[in-house]
């Protein structure tokens, strides 16, 4: 995992970090990873080459924190839908998860291409994507815990391994429908994300419901 070499503390840093993380997205909507550079990003975001990498090692590095900003934000907004929504069952629970994904898959600067991690992208050649967004867990299992969380007892708050594991085969499935729904079509395929609904509800409330 390319870990940062500093987290911003004051005002201005933080700002300059948010600006760079801007330029990354964007610079992903437009080259894809393979054209990502250092030195555009830092030019795009208008920060010398040196206040760059006082905050990142590399391409990596800055790739995990976009990721992790994308997560942090997901679940920020999901938690606003779960409120002015309050879904009451799995099959809610799931639709809102699933629609708010692809909702930012459709609006938000260079998350079709790194979502929270590598979006699927075969071209995103990370050596430790498995690891982009905790160095101890692979990815899937470290946004399993954080969707539970954030989804309170209806996708099972208890800790158990057996719901731990049904939670991250869900998520694996989620992961590969969405990628072929994005994949066929840049705003994700209407009947590929109705199906990738389907198999969630199914499965889950049999295991949760």
């Amino acid at each position: 995992m390319g870990k940062l070499r500093r987290m911003p503390v004051q005002q201005r840093s933080a700002e300059r970090f948010g600006r760079i993380l801007d330029a990354c997205a964007g610079l992903l909507d437009e080259t894809g990873y393979p054209g990502l550079t250092t030195k555009e990003v830092a030019r795009r975001a208008g920060v010398p080459i040196g206040t760059f990498y006082q905050f990142f090692a590399g391409k990596e590095s800055l790739i995990a924190a976009l990721a992790a900003r994308n997560l942090d934000l997901y679940l920020e907004r999901l938690e606003r839908r779960f409120a002015a929504e309050s879904p009451d069952s799995v099959a809610g629970a799931v639709d809102l998860t699933v629609d708010e994904f692809v909702a930012m898959k459709r609006s938000v600067p260079g998350f079709g291409v790194v979502d929270f991690g590598a979006g699927g992208r075969a071209d995103v050649g990370l050596a430790g994507v498995a690891h982009v967004l905790d160095a101890s867990v692979d990815n899937n299992t470290a946004v399993t815990e954080r969707l539970r969380a954030a989804a309170g007892g209806l996708l099972g708050g208890e800790d158990r391994p057996d719901l731990d594991v049904a939670g991250r085969v869900a998520l694996e499935c989620a992961d590969a429908v969405l990628k072929l729904a994005f994949g066929n079509d840049p705003d994700g395929d209407p009947v590929l994300i109705t199906e990738c609904k389907r198999v969630l509800r199914c499965y889950l409330e049999d295991r949760f419901g």
